[in-house]
């Protein structure tokens, strides 16, 4: 199995069960970074975020896979998008490596790394961070609220591959 090209949505659209969560899971490599974010942008625009809600999103996404292939150690990172009704939710998840769980680092203006939670908590609504309930790991998330974003029910509820259909 070639596990440098895994993505999948998290749920069976046949499952009769919330369509808006799509994941995927990536090598913990920087250079699989902007393969993260390539993959949120097209599960965006197919949910009909853009906007500033869609830019927020690519900057956050940007920066929490960063940080878990940067700080933990990890061989996998996984991304799951869960747009809710008031808010559009973004996790990542790592395989925990790291003594502890992060932080917010207020950096000297002449560096140039450490400021990524910092952006984050600037512009998510809410933000933090939990162990895994299986396993060693961590997933840090954070919430872009967004009351407008399109959140349609029943049969016209899209999926990951369009429009439901009956399985």
């Amino acid at each position: 199995m070639n596990r440098d090209a895994l993505h999948a949505p998290l749920l069976d659209p046949c499952s009769g069960v919330d369509h808006y969560r799509y994941g995927f899971e990536l090598p913990a490599r920087v250079e699989y970074v902007s393969r993260a974010r390539k993959l949120a942008r097209d599960q965006l625009r197919s949910w009909g975020i853009g906007g500033d809600v869609h830019d927020t999103a690519m900057l956050v996404v940007s920066e929490l896979v960063t940080n878990a292939v940067v700080h933990s150690g990890s061989h996998l990172v996984s991304c799951e998008l869960l747009n809710a009704v008031q808010h559009l939710r973004i996790s990542v998840r790592d395989q925990g490596c790291a003594p502890t769980g992060p932080r917010v680092c207020h950096t000297m203006a002449a560096e140039e790394r450490g400021r990524g939670l910092l952006l984050v908590e600037a512009v998510a609504s809410a933000w933090g961070a939990h162990a895994t309930h299986q396993g060693a790991g961590r997933i840090v998330w954070a919430e872009l609220a967004h009351p407008d974003i399109p959140h349609q029910t029943g049969a016209e509820r899209p999926g990951p591959r369009g429009p439901e259909r009956p399985c």
